[in-house]
């Protein structure tokens, strides 16, 4: 009898999550669903000993149950490079210890594991500066330590939207306009008065009715179907953690024109999902770590992104079977 094939996931705490609206435990859903024995970990179960990856892991059984929707067995300490797949789903700051943490997976990849999405590509790709690899595909966009650079930049475009390097979800994301006497002190705060980089980019009005919408791609195709997230009222920020409104919708040929001129190059570095976010048809984020949306889509359009997902993966692992990879 063929021996199962082991899947583990690196999450943030599996009791925290949002049930209704979490992309990991669809993964983890249509991986068991596949026959995938299934190992959980968080980022303090991890560590290297001389030079091999290791985990405390613990099986993990998965059900669609809102009441209930885990059980997890008992610890063992176990070479993540005897695993066959490690989704890495650790939600950001992209911090240092992330960056430790694909250091721990990169060891276990050169075992024999495929990981996914691949740490280097995780360390290589932060979501806001990789819009640089393809500045045809967005708005106009300053990264920067100069908060009079950033003031130019604002009195060259009028409104600007100003952000963080490592944030997620909308947190510390600002709207500000040349003639806000609050301009200054959101550079200052962004940049710790010059100590930090930051990034400005020109706003893009079509989120107001077009929404900023979230194009998953799956090992270098997209998804049929975005997800439009519609700022509230009384917000500019496009983020659901933030009060935003999810409108599934078909893709636009804008979105597969974006889609193509990227996707190929995610699948080549083993970025096997990635969310890119579009507003008003320019690029302003690609989402490499914990991209979600996958629950709403499915939900709304019939589709089964998740299964789709774990598709490319037993893909990956069919055509490397147990084959070292790159160190």
């Amino acid at each position: 009898m063929t021996p199962r094939q082991r899947m583990a996931v690196v999450m943030d705490p599996i009791d925290k999550i949002n049930y209704a609206k979490d992309t990991t435990l669809a993964m983890l859903l249509a991986a068991q669903t596949r026959g995938y024995e299934l190992l959980y970990l968080t980022q303090s179960d991890l560590y290297l000993r001389d030079g091999v990856a290791r985990g405390r892991v613990r099986p993990l059984s998965v059900k669609a149950d809102a009441s209930k929707w885990f059980s997890l067995g008992e610890s063992a300490d176990i070479a993540l490079g005897d695993v066959d797949a490690l989704l890495m789903r650790k939600d950001p700051p992209f911090d240092m210890e992330f960056i430790y943490t694909t250091y721990i997976l990169e060891r276990a990849e050169a075992a024999g594991c495929l990981v996914v999405n691949r740490p280097q590509g995780l360390r290589d790709m932060n979501e806001k500066v990789y819009t640089a690899w393809f500045p045809e595909c967005c708005a106009a966009t300053l990264i920067t330590r100069s908060m009079s650079a950033m003031a130019a930049f604002a009195a060259e475009h009028g409104r600007v939207v100003v952000k963080p390097l490592h944030g997620m979800g909308g947190r510390s994301i600002f709207v500000v306009d040349p003639a806000d006497k609050n301009m200054q002190v959101v550079f200052e705060t962004l940049t710790d008065y010059g100590n930090n980089f930051a990034i400005v980019q020109r706003y893009l009005p079509e989120i107001v009715t077009g929404g900023d919408s979230r194009v998953l791609v799956i090992d270098g195709k997209p998804a049929p179907f975005a997800l439009a997230r519609m700022p509230s009222a009384t917000d500019n920020r496009g983020n659901l953690a933030a009060g935003a409104t999810g409108v599934v919708r078909p893709l636009n040929e804008r979105d597969r024109e974006l889609a193509a001129r990227i996707g190929p190059t995610l699948a080549e570095r083993g970025m096997l999902f990635v969310g890119l976010d579009v507003i008003g048809g320019f690029v302003t984020e690609i989402n490499v770590t914990s991209p979600t949306g996958v629950r709403e889509i499915d939900k709304q359009a019939g589709t089964d992104l998740a299964g789709d997902f774990i598709d490319a993966v037993s893909r990956h692992l069919a055509a490397h079977p147990r084959s070292p990879r790159r160190p």
